[in-house]
């Protein structure tokens, strides 16, 4: 694929649009003088970085390194982003029928992992327990009819309401173990249910086998962590 027929991928005028004619130039651009640029300041989510480098399933993914460096225009140090001109293999996610979100919802009871609440469906996110960081490929399809085991092994559910997103916060915490190594955890509490704060050693970035890592993190499985650390602390 060249630039312009990824360019032909992607909604005239939309977000991710609008940032790929500036990327695709391949410098290194200011982050916060595109927003101005653009008129917008959701760059860094899957409406734009983000989902130029997952990809979907009709188009690939893109190289974008990202670095922070002093903006002269900004008068203070910034996030620059630059393509390096590659593609990569997306890794989109599949999307979830409603019929399988009300399912996952039903099994949990309504209630998020972290608060333990019960709470309406709207105030709620069907998360994926690994991060799409981690996946390096596309999802396969989720199976409206899929298991209860299958549904307890790979999502879980956190809350998203008017008081906070807390699988934002978690976005934000995966993306930081993917660029620095050291793995995240909810509410600072820095306590992993198995292993450390550590990516651990030998285990790949990304693919299936990827989730060995995740495995521990109180991000990952928040029931699970809180069980643990219930028992260490004897209650």
């Amino acid at each position: 694929m060249n630039v312009e027929e990824f360019r032909r991928t992607l909604t005239p005028g939309s977000l991710q649009a609008e940032y790929f004619h500036l990327l695709s130039d391949q410098a290194s651009h200011c982050r916060k003088c595109a927003q101005l640029a653009i008129g917008s300041e959701q760059l860094a989510g899957g409406g734009g970085v983000q989902g130029l480098q997952r990809g979907t399933k009709n188009r690939p993914g893109l190289v974008i390194e990202t670095t922070s460096k002093y903006c002269e225009k900004c008068g203070k140090k910034t996030r620059w982003d630059r393509w390096t001109g590659e593609f990569q293999q997306s890794n989109s996610a599949s999307g979830i029928p409603e019929s399988l979100q009300k399912r996952v919802f039903e099994h949990y009871g309504y209630v998020d992992a972290i608060e333990q609440r019960k709470r309406q469906a709207h105030e709620l996110t069907v998360d994926h327990r690994v991060p799409m960081e981690r996946w390096g490929e596309s999802e396969e399809n989720n199976d409206a009819n899929m298991s209860e085991e299958d549904i307890q092994r790979k999502f879980q559910l956190l809350k998203k309401d008017s008081s906070g997103n807390h699988n934002l916060l978690k976005s934000r915490a995966c993306e930081r173990c993917v660029k620095t190594g050291k793995r995240g955890y909810p509410m600072g509490v820095k306590y992993f249910y198995e292993g450390d704060e550590d990516w651990p050693a030998g285990c790949p970035d990304t693919g299936k086998e990827a989730e060995e890592g995740c495995i521990g993190c109180g991000w990952y499985d928040v029931e699970a962590w809180r069980q643990s650390l219930n028992s260490q602390l004897g209650s």
